[in-house]
């Protein structure tokens, strides 16, 4: 599976952005899509997943009513609409993907990870 993430830039606060993620293959439509980021001297943190019918969404507490996720399966693209931007969502944000649901997205373990994109929000 490949993944390549997209659509981030230098945002000044209060703006938004839309993320685009597009995977190869053939497990996109059975599988559940994560976002997450990485802000420099931080962790990887799981932003938002859905599941593979797009019907269920889930999101960090940071980010909830600000954030919202959602895929074109005839796309195999998941997008990450990001709204009301603050300079702290500053990170590189990435996709991955699991097939067995949206709970097996709170990890970081996976065993590749595609090319993110880096979200800068100026203050």
């Amino acid at each position: 599976v490949q993944l390549q993430a997209s659509g981030g830039g230098l945002v000044q606060a209060g703006g938004s952005l839309r993320l685009a993620c597009s995977v190869s293959g053939n497990i996109f439509r059975s599988s559940a899509m994560g976002w997450y980021r990485q802000a420099p001297g931080k962790e990887r943190e799981l932003v938002a997943g859905i599941n593979s019918s797009g019907v269920r969404k889930n999101y960090a507490e940071s980010v909830k009513g600000r954030f919202i996720v959602s895929r074109d399966n005839a796309k195999n693209t998941v997008y990450l609409q990001m709204n009301s931007l603050k300079p702290e969502d500053t990170a590189v944000y990435y996709c991955n993907t699991d097939v067995r649901g949206i709970p097996w997205l709170s990890r970081t373990d996976f065993a590749s990870w595609g090319q993110g994109t880096l979200v800068t929000v100026s203050s």
